[in-house]
């Protein structure tokens, strides 16, 4: 592939002329593209409809037929494809008058390779450009974190280093986490390492779409196939040629759908909602769950046989409570990349002591949503146990109580060190310094130069 080449591309090529056909499919095969040389418009529209292609070079004149014709029905099939005129010179303006049907460009004969190559150059970057900015838009409607996978947990470092190993391939993988792990960053990650990583990524949420639709989103489907089908929808099958398809809580895909799904995944073949052509997409799956698709087999919930086609590798990514080693390690990340712009610089030592503490049972998002309420709460140089929900403040009142409980029947300890244990304690339990300061039976102004003394 040349240097200035951005991506290859799925290329159709259309003109009557054999050494035309044959000089365009040699010279594109050469900088690593994917060509498909067809002859005639009816030939043209049978390939458009079995897979999608980025570009199509289109001979203006194809016998009887005109190749502006041609524009709307390869458009059709793959609204994204750029479709350049081949003209003779005399037709220039009926070029021009194509580019007003949907072209995106045009070349004069003779042309030479060079010409060829800057034309389809110029259409790679675009794709380029208009994949990138796709993948941005998925990442931010879905609104995941870029996680760090730099880990401590021997069960976490397992999970990337196969993750890692996985990537050059284009085997299934199937991500097992419960939610908030980290199951799509780590599937992003996995495409991103991947030699596709310059290709289309996108989402499908199995429970976040209706049944009906669900179809229709995975496959496409032809105008009219359903009621509110005004227009034909390529799928993000289609969509995603060349790049990765990542189905969250694949265990929620209804059991009609399930065979069209295994269909694909052994044969790289499906049909859109409403028409018969069979089609073919070059997309690798990752799939994912939080649920026990063994069980959903044996209920009878979940295919066995679609079940042993996505578990070809199978990656298990432990929940945060059993890798606390990182939690503290997370939320100084978190702080990081949320506090940019505030002059928040740390967690005290109570606040550090209830996030080791907590037992996460939203695991890596309910921690990072934990450190962003947190920095816009605190208004100081550091947050402090009372940045954090209540339900923080409760765990860590239990600990304190049980410190003060041992501090009691463990070895002398001075009345400061009391004195501060049991501040902690009404602290974790009260909602606010005002009702603390009654219960301990001082003014609040006391209650502050106490924490300032011990700090809390």
């Amino acid at each position: 592939m040349s240097s200035g080449q951005a991506i290859p591309l799925n290329v159709l090529v259309v003109d009557d002329e054999i050494n035309i056909r044959k000089t365009l499919a040699m010279s594109l095969e050469t900088d690593g593209h994917r060509v498909v040389a067809v002859s005639n418009a009816q030939d043209a529209v049978a390939e458009a409809s079995r897979q999608p292609f980025d570009l199509a070079l289109v001979d203006l004149r194809l016998g009887a037929t005109s190749g502006s014709d041609l524009i709307p029905d390869l458009l059709a099939q793959s609204p994204w494809m750029r479709v350049v005129i081949i003209t003779a010179h005399g037709s220039i303006d009926s070029a021009v008058e194509t580019m007003k049907r949907g072209a995106a460009d045009y070349l004069t004969k003779p042309f030479t390779p060079a010409q060829v190559k800057l034309v389809v150059q110029r259409v790679a970057r675009l794709r380029a450009l208009e994949q990138k900015v796709a993948g941005l838009e998925d990442a931010a409607g879905a609104g995941q974190e870029q996680e760090n996978f730099a880990s401590n947990s021997p069960a976490m470092q397992r999970a990337v280093n196969l993750a890692r190993q996985v990537a050059a391939s284009d085997t299934t993988v199937l991500i097992c986490g419960e939610s908030g792990t980290g199951k799509g960053v780590l599937a992003r990650a996995i495409h991103s390492w991947s030699p596709r990583t310059g290709r289309p990524f996108a989402t499908v949420s199995c429970p976040a779409i209706s049944p009906q639709l669900l179809e229709s989103e995975l496959f496409g489907h032809v105008r009219g196939a359903f009621t509110g089908a005004v227009r034909d929808n390529p799928g993000r099958l289609a969509s995603c040629d060349g790049g990765t398809l990542f189905l969250d809580e694949i265990g929620e895909l209804p059991l009609e759908l399930q065979p069209k799904l295994l269909r694909f995944v052994q044969d790289r073949q499906y049909e859109r909602v409403g028409e018969s052509r069979t089609r073919q997409a070059d997309v690798r799956m990752i799939v994912a769950t939080n649920a026990d698709l063994e069980a959903a087999v044996r209920s009878g919930r979940f295919r066995e046989d679609l079940f042993y086609r996505i578990k070809v590798v199978q990656i298990d990514l432990p929940p945060l409570r059993q890798r606390a080693e990182d939690t503290l390690d997370l939320a100084e990340r978190f702080l990081a990349e949320l506090g940019r712009g505030k002059s928040v610089g740390g967690f005290t030592s109570e606040a550090r002591a209830a996030l080791q503490s907590y037992p996460w049972p939203g695991n890596i998002r309910e921690l990072r949503n934990v450190i962003e309420r947190a920095l816009i709460l605190c208004h100081g140089q550091q947050i402090g146990l009372e940045h954090l929900p209540a339900n923080f403040s409760a765990a860590s009142a239990g600990a304190a109580g049980a410190a003060v409980q041992e501090a009691e029947v463990g070895d002398p300890v001075s009345l400061d060190k009391l004195e501060e244990l049991h501040i902690r304690r009404v602290l974790a339990k009260c909602k606010s310094l005002d009702e603390a300061a009654s219960v301990l039976g001082i003014d609040v102004a006391t209650l502050w130069r106490r924490r300032r003394k011990y700090g809390i």
